[in-house]
């Protein structure tokens, strides 16, 4: 239900769109081809659909980009877990070293060394803390190299 009336744009009985000289005085009719546009507009006025139009806020989004909104969501940080070698009768501490410098990114032959004695010593050692899916990957690679391990939530952070 669109009609002109001296360069206003009625979209229904009670709402007007005025827009501001210079502004562009084009709406979507059919397929709106510019979908990088999100645009959200509020009414003033009191009663059922009564109210003119303000000047619409209009926030740009590159196609194919989350909303700000949305990022902001995503950058919630994910809780620390531990990733926990324990101690076996059946692997060479040799062997536990090389696995561990393989599978965990960044080990080095110090850190491997030091991680293995304390989980033959002590039965268990704290490999790494790290995002749950990053711990979950790391202690299927240790299992899947002859390994035992474990995750559990870093309560208390590092």
């Amino acid at each position: 239900m669109e009609t002109a009336i001296r360069g206003r744009l009625t979209l229904s009985p009670n709402t007007v769109f005025n827009p501001k000289p210079g502004e562009k005085q084009s709406l979507c009719k059919g397929p709106c081809t510019n979908r990088g546009i999100l645009m959200a507009i509020s009414t003033t006025g009191a009663g059922r659909g009564a109210g003119v139009l303000e000047k619409p806020v209009i926030e740009r989004t590159t196609p194919g980009r989350e909303s700000e909104f949305d990022v902001r969501k995503s950058r919630k940080i994910a809780p620390p877990y531990r990733v926990i070698l324990h101690n076996d009768n059946f692997n060479k501490r040799e062997y536990v070293v090389q696995v561990l410098m393989k599978v965990i990114p960044g080990m080095t032959l110090d850190n491997a060394v030091n991680i293995m004695q304390e989980a033959h010593y002590n039965g268990l050692a704290v490999v790494i803390i790290c995002a749950q899916a990053d711990a979950e990957e790391h202690c299927m690679q240790l299992r899947g190299n002859g390994l035992l391990s474990s995750i559990e939530p870093a309560s208390g952070g590092c």
